[in-house]
């Protein structure tokens, strides 16, 4: 039973070591791709109407020359695809990010 608490260790520490879990930079949509940076549009065209759309609010933004400016944020939600459903984060009407989770 002494090799338990060192087994317990081994996995502790090797989880500290795990990269973080990163989002998804494409997604694909029957035989469509979209990809970061992508217009709410072109996701729109590509992959139909979503399940859900969400308005989020705004973000302020600064621009090169220290312009402040305020910029509208939204998710959609498609699926479930297999069993996952996909979050689609817009700004300014630019997706941003791509996160999927797995259904209950």
């Amino acid at each position: 039973m002494k090799t338990l608490p060192l087994v317990v260790a081994l996995l502790l520490a090797g989880l500290a070591l795990a990269p973080p879990a990163q989002a998804a930079s494409t997604l694909r949509c029957q035989s469509n791709l979209i990809s970061l940076q992508d217009r709410t549009s072109e996701v729109l065209a590509k992959c139909g109407e979503p399940a859900t759309k969400e308005f989020l609010g705004y973000r302020e933004v600064v621009d090169y020359y220290g312009g402040v400016s305020q910029v509208g944020i939204d998710e959609w939600s498609y699926g479930p695809r297999n069993g996952m459903y996909y979050y689609l984060r817009f700004e300014a009407n630019r997706l941003v990010k791509i996160q999927s989770k797995r259904g209950n």
